[in-house]
């Protein structure tokens, strides 16, 4: 019965848990209602850190921007012609290549274009440390993917197909090389434009290797 008539005993008054002691002593700290807790305070250094950071490395030059877009070009340029079968199929290529068409007939006017392109590229830009790191990467990565439209070209030169199966399997591979290097474009020109570092899938870490 001892049991049952404490567990059904009241509670304590209010004042019990204000005084902080079992025993019904007051307490010598008594409680505060509104604690104020300090403030951190920020440092100089520790501001300044918080500056570089939220800034980081993203903040790119709209020059910059702009000499790397246009350096995706180039590999579309040189490869136009593997378009040939997509192009004359499908209009919407038509209608997207057509600003297009003067630039192009420029750079196809001279055979050693492409050559001379290349070279100014990778000596004057990727070379020259006064361009920026990001100018000199997208411009590498640009030249790499120029120079693997060497294999496709060695492939149609090596069996030329006339008609039949083999003729399909060509206009298969220069179709995919063209989408390939239409979707290097759009994405590289585009990435550029927004100050991001677009990477190209086979070729960034080529460029990479070759940036210092």
């Amino acid at each position: 019965m001892a049991i049952i008539s404490h567990l059904v005993s009241p509670l304590p008054s209010l004042a019990f848990f204000q005084t902080g002691n079992l025993t019904g002593r007051s307490s010598s700290l008594p409680l505060n209602p509104n604690p104020q807790f300090s403030k951190p305070r920020l440092t100089r250094e520790r501001v300044a850190t918080l500056v570089l950071r939220s800034k980081g490395d993203d903040s790119v030059d709209a020059s910059d921007r702009i000499i790397s877009a246009v350096c995706y070009f180039y590999p579309f340029f040189d490869g136009i012609q593997y378009g040939k079968f997509i192009i004359t199929q499908y209009q919407p290529f038509q209608i997207l290549i057509q600003p297009l068409f003067p630039a192009i007939k420029a750079f196809k006017s001279f055979p050693f274009n492409g050559f001379l392109i290349f070279i100014a590229l990778y000596f004057v830009v990727v070379r020259n440390p006064n361009f920026s790191r990001y100018v000199r990467f997208n411009t590498m990565q640009a030249i790499v993917l120029d120079v693997l439209l060497i294999f496709p070209d060695l492939l149609e030169r090596s069996f030329n197909p006339r008609d039949g199966f083999g003729l399909d399997v060509v206009m298969s591979l220069d179709s995919t090389v063209f989408l390939f290097l239409l979707v290097c474009l759009i994405y590289g020109f585009s990435a550029c434009l927004f100050g991001l570092t677009p990477r190209l899938p086979i070729v960034a870490d080529a460029a990479d290797r070759q940036v210092l």
